[in-house]
């Protein structure tokens, strides 16, 4: 019941699907196991160009429903060792939050 504020850390293999990720993180935070629950994910890494970081969004997932991104694997989109996944969590009596398409910055 108890979840680390600091982050999930987990260990998986570059082949890994959105769909069998948010089927770790569903283990271990049971509130995501609700039906509608909605996964947004995003890789994390250092920009080799400028100090500091870039966000690359990449896929969504949703408990209880099939989508077109839960085969799409970390490989397929480039995650390297070293790079971190960002997964935005939204209950399902809540919107998802937008893509960066939408947001203002």
């Amino acid at each position: 019941g108890n979840v680390n504020p600091f982050g999930l850390f987990v260990s998986s293999r570059m082949d890994a699907t959105l769909k069998e990720l948010t089927s770790l993180v569903k283990e271990v935070y049971p509130e995501a196991r609700k039906k509608g629950t909605h996964f947004n994910f995003a890789i994390v890494f250092t920009d080799l160009k400028r100090p500091g970081y870039r966000v690359k969004e990449i896929g969504s997932t949703m408990s209880g429903r099939k989508g077109t991104d839960d085969s799409m694997t970390l490989q397929s989109q480039k995650f390297q060792i070293g790079d971190y996944l960002d997964i935005a969590i939204t209950p399902p009596n809540r919107a998802p939050p937008p893509s960066s398409r939408m947001r203002p910055y």
